[in-house]
């Protein structure tokens, strides 16, 4: 009988530990299919940053080094600089990314540090209880917004893939999701091509990946994703900010 369907090499046989209906789980299937039709799992090495999947490195079948919180693209950018042969790539949420990381990320994007950022963003701090983000929507409720964000007191949310497609070294960047069949096979094509421009030494590449949290929402998985659609896509718009065009 042929198979149609089966794990990824590049996934351990782990259990993940995500709450129901959490897309983390199908994010990282989508990044263990690249590694195994690009053939790179041998050669790659993913930093775990600190959240929810602080412990990523139990997941894949890669090469993995855990960060300090934020820290993915330092520790990413010495390893790549050390490791040139390798394909380096950090696998960060909003909390870590856009708050204490954002130094980091912005200066690996402008020195145009050859290394690949997946960048999870469901507005909230997930593993911590909930509190506000700096992705969180205006109006959102969090636990430490329990009457929605205002921009008044709180600023506004961080767009973090149009503040990135500003500097010159940041040659791929994309925003995806992951909430139905359609976007899930553009995520993964996303997801493989910044991979390829790392491949091809051209520069930063960081593929931005809309995900839902029904527990820290409150909601069930369906009354996510719709709450994804009518409120996180208007803010966060998909498509492709710069590199479009690229040939890898």
């Amino acid at each position: 009988m042929a198979i149609v369907f089966q794990k990824p090499h590049a996934l351990t046989e782990k259990p993940f530990h995500y709450c129901p209906g959490c897309t983390h789980g199908l994010i990282h299937r989508l990044v263990a299919e690249v590694l195994d039709e690009l053939g790179i799992e041998g050669t790659t090495v993913g930093v775990a940053s600190v959240g929810c999947t602080y412990n990523s490195y139990e997941y894949f079948n890669c090469d993995m080094v855990q960060a300090a919180h934020g820290r993915a693209p330092a520790v990413a950018t010495g390893l790549r600089r050390s490791l040139p042969d390798r394909q380096i790539f950090t696998y960060q949420g909003d909390g870590d990314l856009a708050a204490i990381g954002t130094a980091e990320i912005v200066h690996a994007a402008t020195r145009g540090e050859k290394i690949t950022t997946i960048f999870v963003n469901n507005a909230i701090y997930g593993m911590t209880s909930g509190q506000m983000a700096p992705t969180t929507l205006v109006g959102q409720v969090t636990t430490t917004t329990p009457f929605g964000r205002k921009p008044e007191l709180h600023g506004y949310p961080v767009r973090v893939s149009e503040m990135l497609s500003t500097l010159e070294g940041a040659v791929y960047v994309e925003r995806v999701a992951v909430n139905n069949v359609a976007n899930v096979k553009k995520a993964k094509a996303a997801i493989k091509k910044a991979f390829k421009v790392q491949m091809a030494g051209l520069g930063f590449s960081i593929v931005e990946v809309l995900s839902i949290c029904p527990t820290n929402w409150g909601m069930n998985p369906q009354k996510s994703l719709e709450w994804l659609e009518q409120n996180m896509m208007e803010h966060y718009p998909l498509g492709n900010f710069k590199g479009k065009d690229l040939e890898v």
